[in-house]
């Protein structure tokens, strides 16, 4: 994979569940399909192995390539919007247009007594990556921050958010 850009997106947030069942939840289609806008995962969870997302109606959002698999500690990914994705928000055909390159995505996990403290570090971004607008899901600044927000909720109360 070419290296990308310097830019970077990271994210933190604790959850109150152990490491073994966020990283369940993060590899899980049925978990997935609750906290991830209705999205299925479908992933050969090994080094090597590839992954994709597909939305409620089956079309293929993301697909990837394992690049690490530490369970339930370190999960790190290729991340690349497949060039048949036909329902592509019209704010991130820009990004498409400018690169097709892989972005990497890296979940980190650690313990910190009750509670999983989950780090994500979103790397190789374009400024196309990001969409400045508060009142939309689309850009990697926007979404991230609702899946994990969704996925904590649901953790913690067996509910995830409505979006």
């Amino acid at each position: 994979m070419k290296q990308g850009s310097d830019i970077k997106f990271v994210y933190t947030t604790y959850i109150e569940a152990s490491p073994e069942k966020v990283w369940e939840a993060l590899t899980s289609s049925e978990y997935a399909q609750k906290y991830w806008f209705g999205s299925k995962i479908e992933g050969d969870w090994r080094v090597g192995g590839g992954f994709k997302f597909l939305d409620p109606n089956g079309e293929l959002l993301v697909i990837g390539k394992i690049l690490k698999y530490e369970k339930p500690f370190l999960l790190s990914y290729t991340w690349e919007l497949p060039p048949t994705f036909k329902s592509i928000p019209p704010e991130l055909k820009a990004r498409l247009d400018k690169s097709k390159e892989p972005t990497r995505v890296t979940y980190s996990l650690k313990q910190m007594k009750d509670l999983t403290r989950l780090t994500l570090l979103h790397e190789d971004l374009l400024p196309e990556d990001f969409i400045e607008n508060p009142d939309t899901f689309v850009g990697l600044n926007n979404g991230w921050p609702a899946i994990f927000s969704s996925l904590k909720s649901l953790l913690e109360t067996g509910k995830a958010l409505q979006f």
